[in-house]
């Protein structure tokens, strides 16, 4: 018995604001954002929070894929932006969708989390416990972003993508190889909705962080050398060579950082899939949104060896090589 993604899936919010419209808000322009990052627009929601984009992401898997959510065995979300620290927002999703027999749960480890919450579903179904599970990215940045700053304000969207796993009767299996790292000793480089212990009993009261803050350069930094290392790692750990890998969907962040990563990791750039210029940044979210785009315009192919490979707060940085 083998384990494939068999269907992919992403959703948008319709108001779509462009590097022209954040010049009501703060001094900046298009082609200073545009210049920086690759970035001309965004989605951004304006009603909706993340278990609301990842519902409407996992209702479009489900319907392309033509299975019921009462058929699913478990939700997992990925996001640094929940609905709340309590109910997860995997179990919301689990409601809005009507999966009464999934169990659920959310991972946090920011840009990185649908690597890493894609590697954890690969594990759960290699028990043979399950044989049907939902992989979802989903983040509201718009709600941790401080609209004045133009450092962050411009990097940064709204959105939701995910997968559909499934058992299959081939021994044939999506995922191939996996390399996953943290470094904590670096996770005041980005910081969102920081909470201080405040109560009656605490003797200093401490100023709380709602907004994202974030040190850009240290980032950079930190991506240009960490995330050749695990596309190198992961290649060099599998049976296939850098030939054999047709797509590479990385997250999302910036395109002059992409062109870097694939100089260094000696990857062509025509094999990194981009959707930053119309998305921005949606954390969590872009690499299922990119991966599903990619599928929808055909161009990823089904056979395909595809690399994916995320980084971000925490720090957190992993590749997972999949075959679709």
């Amino acid at each position: 018995m083998g384990i494939k993604i068999t269907t992919t899936g992403h959703y948008l919010p319709a108001l779509k604001v462009s590097n022209d419209d954040l010049t009501q808000y703060m001094d900046t322009s298009h082609e200073w954002i545009n210049k920086r990052t690759g970035i001309s627009s965004r989605h951004i929601a304006t009603n909706e929070n993340t278990s609301d984009l990842a519902s409407e992401a996992a209702k479009r898997i489900l319907a392309k894929s033509g299975i019921s959510a009462e058929e699913l065995d478990f939700i997992i979300v990925a996001t640094m932006t929940p609905d709340a620290l309590s109910p997860s927002t995997a179990c919301i999703v689990q409601e809005k969708i009507g999966a009464s027999k999934a169990f659920c749960f959310d991972i946090s480890a920011a840009c990185s989390g649908f690597v890493y919450a894609l590697s954890n579903a690969s594990h759960l179904m290699k028990s043979g416990n399950y044989d049907k599970g939902l992989v979802i990215g989903a983040e509201t940045m718009s709600k941790v972003i401080n609209w004045q700053d133009r450092s962050t304000a411009v990097l940064f969207g709204d959105g939701a993508g995910g997968v559909l796993l499934e058992r299959t009767d081939s021994p044939e299996e999506s995922f191939l190889a996996e390399d996953l790292h943290a470094d904590g000793s670096r996770h005041l480089a980005l910081v969102a909705d920081h909470k201080n212990v405040q109560n009656p009993f605490t003797e200093v009261k401490e100023t709380q962080s709602y907004y994202l803050e974030m040190d850009g350069r240290g980032i950079f930094d930190f991506a240009i050398r960490n995330v050749p290392e695990t596309i190198n790692r992961i290649i060099a750990n599998s049976t296939l060579s850098k030939d054999d890998v047709a797509w590479v969907v990385a997250h999302q962040a910036n395109k002059r950082l992409l062109e870097a990563i694939s100089k260094k990791s000696k990857i062509p750039f025509e094999k990194f899939g981009l959707n930053i210029a119309d998305t921005g940044n949606t954390s969590a979210a872009s690499i299922p949104i990119l991966l599903d785009q990619m599928i929808e315009s055909n161009q990823i192919q089904a056979g395909e060896n595809i690399l994916l490979t995320g980084f971000g707060g925490g720090l957190t940085w992993g590749s997972l090589l999949i075959k679709l």
